[in-house]
């Protein structure tokens, strides 16, 4: 069956039902039934990229006392056993495997790990570089061209990459051509002479996505 089964935890791991997880997993519905982001390569780091960035948005928007929102996958499951998250959105390369901004050897990488920069992306475009606290958690995030990126606020950022998403990716989309789709949503969304849709490619510009 295509169906969702979610783990009650192992050893140091706590159950597998915190909310950006099981929003993430969920997410992945959504991608096939649209997008349908192949799970491989590039496309398959922005498919993990997305079910990561839906889930931080329902995080986000459940104002659960218990669970507040962060930009932090899957820190209640404990699945590394030392109270650290899966993986980090602000700056990605915190896990000791993702990639912060892009690169051609990226297709090489596991998808998980290859979803970094489209994690960063989102992360600079929602909340922009450099040093904050948010809900009591404090991020510092870099840009990989030194430049200094002003965020757009979170539910616009969401709104643009949900509308990129279910309308301009397709199955083969790449790093470059999530570039290409955020764009053309943005201008959808706001305008090509936007605040919004200049901050877009700045986002971008800043994880080496030209």
């Amino acid at each position: 069956c295509f169906c969702m089964t979610y783990g009650d935890g192992s050893g140091n791991a706590n159950p597998l039902t915190s909310i950006d997880v099981a929003a993430h997993e969920m997410s992945h519905g959504l991608t096939a039934a649209t997008a349908k982001l192949t799970y491989s390569a590039e496309s398959g780091g922005l498919n993990e990229a997305t079910s990561d960035i839906f889930g931080t948005a329902v995080e986000f928007y459940s104002n659960t006392s218990t669970d507040p929102g962060d930009y932090l996958i899957g820190e209640k499951i404990n699945i590394n056993g030392n109270g650290t998250p899966l993986r980090y959105q602000d700056k990605p390369s915190k896990d000791g495997a993702s990639k912060d901004a892009w690169s051609s050897t990226l297709k090489n990488l596991d998808v998980h790990y290859s979803s970094g920069p489209a994690n960063h992306f989102f992360y600079l475009l929602a909340e922009g570089s450099g040093a904050k606290t948010i809900n009591g958690v404090s991020y510092n995030s870099p840009t990989s061209n030194g430049s200094t990126v002003t965020g757009i606020g979170r539910d616009k950022a969401i709104q643009i990459w949900y509308k990129a998403l279910t309308t301009y990716m397709t199955s083969s989309t790449n790093y470059a051509k999530a570039r290409t789709a955020t764009l053309s949503a943005a201008g959808a969304l706001y305008g090509t002479t936007s605040a919004e849709y200049k901050a877009v490619g700045a986002a971008w510009s800043a994880v080496n996505v030209a």
